[in-house]
């Protein structure tokens, strides 16, 4: 299928043998794409940054818990974590091994603790009043603590995990605090964590963050900082979104380079032998998924022009709760078109369903089908079933061979099966 507007999946060779029109005509719009070559490429660039015995690189699960996808995630060597029963089932269904799964809780109830308890997991938890449930519930034993390190970063405020006007993590003027429950219920502080947001381009606020938690940790009582097994840095690891502006890459050679100086300076002070962890999950899973949909109408209002498309934000709902950038693709028939200033609305009746507004495209036409890139991570993962219309499918274009569906279209009965 020709495309008007396709340079992006072309160079990447996204589509393997298969082609946007073929996948449509099987599995129809809304549909999630993804290619396993591309998440393997990903994988591999995060495990080879840097070179400390002991780095880890931990998969944060709730970008997208298909467990097609964590089981290319696993085969690569990266572990995983889970937030909900839900995402550990997931991380369970795709192989993972319980040693191989960090669980992160976030204000979880006692049953959901007790959950994560009873598959001998090694839990974080980001509160002193959860930390003590942690201790009524399993006394005795090991657990990880987040810490607020004071630095937050990230492409909006929304998605910002640190600092003073968050809700994550423990104070470290808090650490009397917590070595007192720890001792309390006998518990051993296995872990150290923290979090600082998502979508940082450059390494200077991450690697100040790592620092940070690294002197933390080094100037802890040797009570508590001589069990320790893990050290986690969080996430947040951008990509670039504008492909068709040639937005510069994270620089992961440079990051990698920085956190080993961290890490030698550490382990040479402290002796420390565990793992040092960093949990990305949007730049594993984002650059090898994208959305197809279908224009079902083309309209203008006065001067606008708005290209209606069954991509509702139900579908994908970044570009709403974030006013997030995607670059969007075109794949149509017939000669060059004129460029024209466009914007790409959905199918649900609110005026906030905007995938992407007032862009300078080729003229879209109705029967087109768009692209909408690097949509493998929050996309799925946060779609519903809002105007209760049905999750779409999900299909993986493997390395060799056919695309395979790896998630049905929901039914109209699936919507109701929950009913009494």
């Amino acid at each position: 299928m020709p495309g008007i507007r396709s340079s992006y999946t072309d160079s990447v060779n996204f589509f393997g043998q298969s082609a946007p029109r073929a996948l449509v005509e099987e599995f129809g719009t809304p549909l999630y794409v993804y290619s396993e070559k591309i998440l393997r490429e990903r994988c591999r660039e995060l495990v080879s940054m840097c070179k400390t015995r002991g780095f880890t690189v931990n998969y944060s699960a709730k970008a997208n818990t298909n467990p097609a996808l964590l089981s290319i995630i696993r085969e690569e060597g990266l572990t995983v974590d889970a937030m909900s029963p839900g995402e550990l089932h997931m991380d369970l269904l795709a192989g993972f091994d319980k040693s191989n799964i960090f669980y992160i809780s976030n204000n979880i109830s006692p049953a959901e603790m007790k959950n994560a308890i009873a598959h001998d997991l090694l839990v974080s938890v980001d509160s002193l009043s959860q930390l003590d449930l942690y201790g009524r519930l399993n006394p005795g034993g090991k657990v990880m603590v987040r810490f607020n390190p004071g630095i937050g970063a990230g492409h909006s405020k929304k998605v910002i995990t640190a600092g003073k006007e968050t809700k994550f993590g423990v104070c470290p003027e808090d650490t009397d605090k917590v070595a007192e429950i720890l001792a309390r219920h006998k518990l051993t502080l296995a872990g150290a964590t923290q979090h600082i947001g998502s979508l940082f381009m450059q390494p200077d606020g991450y690697v100040a963050a790592a620092d940070f938690l690294l002197n933390f940790v080094e100037n802890l009582p040797e009570s508590l900082r001589a069990n320790l097994e893990v050290i986690d840095f969080g996430g947040g690891f951008g990509i670039p979104y504008h492909k068709y502006e040639n937005e510069a890459r994270l620089d992961l050679n440079e990051l990698g380079a920085r956190l080993d100086e961290l890490f030698a300076a550490f382990i040479a002070k402290t002796g420390y032998t565990g793992r040092f962890l960093v949990e990305p999950g949007r730049y594993v899973v984002a650059e090898c998924g994208l959305l197809l949909g279908s224009v079902e109408a083309v309209k203008n209002n006065g001067p606008r022009r708005y290209v209606g498309t069954d991509l509702g934000f139900n579908v994908l709902v970044r570009p709403a709760m974030y006013d997030s950038f995607h670059d969007v693709e075109i794949y149509g028939e017939g000669e060059e078109r004129p460029e024209m200033v466009q914007t790409l609305v959905g199918n649900i009746c609110e005026s906030g369903d905007i995938l992407a507004k007032e862009r300078t495209w080729p003229e879209i036409h109705e029967d087109d089908i768009v692209g909408v890139l690097d949509a493998g991570a929050y996309g799925f993962a946060m779609s519903s079933s809002y105007n209760t219309r049905c999750l779409p499918a999900e299909v993986l274009i493997p390395l060799e061979g056919k695309p395979r569906l790896i998630r049905r279209r929901q039914t109209l009965d699936d919507l109701t099966a929950t009913l009494v």
